[in-house]
C-alpha cells in the first residue's frame, strides 16, 4: 500500500485546495477532512455539505474548488442526478464519487457521467489518499474490486490477449511500473518507489500502453487485471 514516508511528493504540490465534501453524515465529512489534508499536508480548505441544494449553491457562490468529493445518495439526488447538475455548472473540476457501493454498474455509469474517481466508503485511508493523489495529478482511479468487469471503449480483449501474451513482452521493470499503476499510484510516486526519473516512468508507461494495444492507463490496468484472470 502507500508509503507514508513519501514526503518529497507532498511538498512539491503544496498550495491550498479548497475542497467542496458533498456528504449528509457529518461524521464521513470529519473523515475525509482527514484524508484530504493528509494528502495536502494540512494546507486545505474543506466546504461540507449535506444535499443537492447546499452542494450547488457552494459551487456557484463559494471558492474555485479544486476538487468534490461526492456521495452520490445525497438528499435531493435522483440517481446520477447530483452528479450530472455538479459537471453541467463546473465541468473542468475533477470530482472523487464516495459511496457506499461498489456495484460495477454504479462505478461505469459514474465514469460515463464525468466522474474522475471512484471510492467505495469501505476503503482504506491509503486507498482513500492514493486515489486522491492520482485524480490531482489528471489521472483517474477506479477501485481495484471492480476492475475485473470494468471496460472501456475503446479496449477490447482481443486486442490485448494477442497469440503472444502481452505479459511475456513486458520486461522486469515495465511489470513493476505495471504493478504500481494497478494500485492507482501517480508517475512521481512509481518514481520514488523504483528510485528512477518521473521521465523514465513516462517512458515505460508510453511502452506498456504501446505493448498492450491501449491507450491510457486504466485501459492498462484492466488489461492487465484479464491478463490475470
Amino acid at each position: 500500500m502507500f508509503n507514508h514516508g513519501l514526503l518529497p511528493y507532498n511538498h512539491q504540490i503544496m498550495t491550498i485546495k479548497n475542497i467542496l465534501i458533498a456528504d449528509d453524515h457529518p461524521l464521513f465529512h470529519e473523515a475525509l477532512k482527514g484524508v484530504v489534508r493528509e494528502v495536502f499536508s494540512g494546507d486545505v480548505d474543506c466546504v461540507c455539505t449535506v444535499n443537492v441544494r447546499q452542494t450547488l449553491q457552494a459551487l456557484e457562490s463559494g471558492p474555485a474548488f479544486d476538487l468534490i468529493l461526492l456521495d452520490l445518495n445525497l438528499p435531493g439526488a435522483d440517481g446520477f442526478s447530483a452528479l450530472i447538475s455538479i459537471r453541467d455548472k463546473a465541468p473542468s473540476i475533477p470530482v472523487v464519487i464516495v459511496s457506499s457501493t461498489d456495484h460495477v454498474d454504479v462505478v461505469r455509469k459514474s465514469f460515463s457521467h464525468g466522474a474522475m474517481g471512484y471510492l467505495p466508503k469501505s476503503s482504506t485511508r491509503d486507498v482513500m489518499q492514493n486515489a486522491i493523489r492520482l485524480v490531482m495529478s489528471g489521472s483517474s482511479y477506479i477501485p481495484t474490486e471492480a476492475l475485473g468487469t470494468f471496460s472501456m471503449s475503446p479496449l477490447k480483449p482481443e486486442k490485448i490477449m494477442p497469440q503472444e501474451s502481452s505479459a511475456t513482452r513486458l520486461t522486469p521493470r515495465q511489470l513493476a511500473v505495471l504493478d504500481l499503476l494497478a494500485e492507482g499510484k501517480a508517475n512521481k510516486i512509481i518514481a520514488y518507489e523504483l528510485n528512477i526519473s518521473e521521465i523514465t516512468v513516462k517512458a515505460h508507461v508510453s511502452a506498456i500502453l504501446r505493448k498492450l494495444g491501449v491507450s491510457n492507463r486504466l485501459q492498462a490496468v484492466i488489461a492487465a487485471k484479464n491478463m490475470m484472470t
